[in-house]
């Protein structure tokens, strides 16, 4: 069975929207509109711009402004959009929100500082400070395995003391982490409590999160939302079928041995064979070879032709 808890701000499929490219620091303005139309004709509850999928650390401030400006406009609040601001700069990460509640964002999504590692009393006044420095509410983001720390469950407790921090997106792959968490949450139930791995979309709802941050909605965004609506309504034989179909879509993750980068290059390269966007990862990361790109056009045709039967 699964646990019902209230609707916070952020719930369902929201998509870490990956950035078009037309050069190494230009957006595709065409492909990016339409790709902002195909999310939101598929359903999704939510865009996640300059995550992991949006290549955000990679891209220049500058574009990062130019990416929150042209989406929120186009959007224009027909879904909520949270920006990530994570930086190693207090002050840049500050800016940046300034910018993203000017253009009406919802919300801001700060994981822990790369580079430097921090102690628990640091990170802890990290994120208080960051919370400080923030026009708009937080949502904290735990990705250990890219920037090497974590946002403790105790830390995590502690800081549900902060009104302005609303919510988690937990991309560890560890089930166990975000099921801490929402046994010990009960005193907030405002907070979104959001899942990164697709593969355990389901799974975290089954505990009472909220919804998924699922990379692979960028491609197909009707079947993660099909997902999301066969689980809470528990439509077990629906939701069997729909799973294996998201599982094929997984294989698009499937090029090189590093996790991130594959992702991104390969949800790319799933969009241009949709017919937005060109692939083009943004540097230093490159463009996939033929062999891999020829192999996803393959997944990407077939599960196409599924879908619409």
């Amino acid at each position: 069975m699964f646990k019902t808890t209230p609707t916070p701000l952020l719930h369902g499929v929201i998509v870490p929207m990956v950035t078009p490219l037309s050069d190494s620091d230009s957006l595709d303005a065409e492909a990016l509109e339409q790709l902002v139309e195909h999310l939101i004709d598929g359903g999704v509850h939510g865009l996640f711009l300059l995550g992991t999928c949006g290549e955000g650390p990679s891209l220049s401030y500058r574009l990062r402004r130019e990416l929150i400006t042209r989406t929120c406009r186009q959007v224009a609040g027909r879904v909520p959009i949270v920006v990530s601001t994570t930086d190693s700069s207090l002050i840049e990460a500050a800016t940046l929100g300034q910018h993203a509640a000017d253009e009406g964002a919802e919300a801001v999504v700060i994981a822990p500082p790369f580079y430097y590692p921090l102690d628990d009393n640091e990170l802890m006044r990290f994120a208080r400070r960051s919370v400080s420095r923030s026009p708009l509410p937080v949502i904290l983001y735990n990705m250990p395995s890219l920037t090497k720390v974590s946002y403790g469950p105790e830390i995590v407790r502690q800081l549900m003391d902060e009104e302005r921090i609303v919510g988690l997106k937990d991309s560890s792959g560890e089930l166990g982490y975000l099921e801490l968490l929402l046994d010990t949450a009960q005193e907030r139930p405002d907070w979104s409590f959001l899942v990164g791995p697709e593969h355990l979309l389901v799974p975290a709802l089954q505990i009472g999160g909220h919804g998924g941050v699922c990379g692979g909605a960028n491609v197909f965004p009707h079947l993660f939302v099909d997902v999301f609506e066969a689980a809470t309504a528990d439509s077990p034989d629906r939701l069997s079928l729909l799973w294996d179909h998201m599982m094929t879509l997984g294989q698009v993750y499937e090029s090189g041995a590093l996790a991130a980068p594959a992702a991104v290059k390969g949800l790319k390269s799933a969009l241009a064979c949709l017919g937005i966007g060109n692939g083009r990862p943004a540097e230093p990361l490159c463009f996939l070879p033929e062999t891999d790109s020829r192999r996803i056009a393959d997944v990407v045709r077939s599960l196409a032709i599924e879908l619409c039967a």
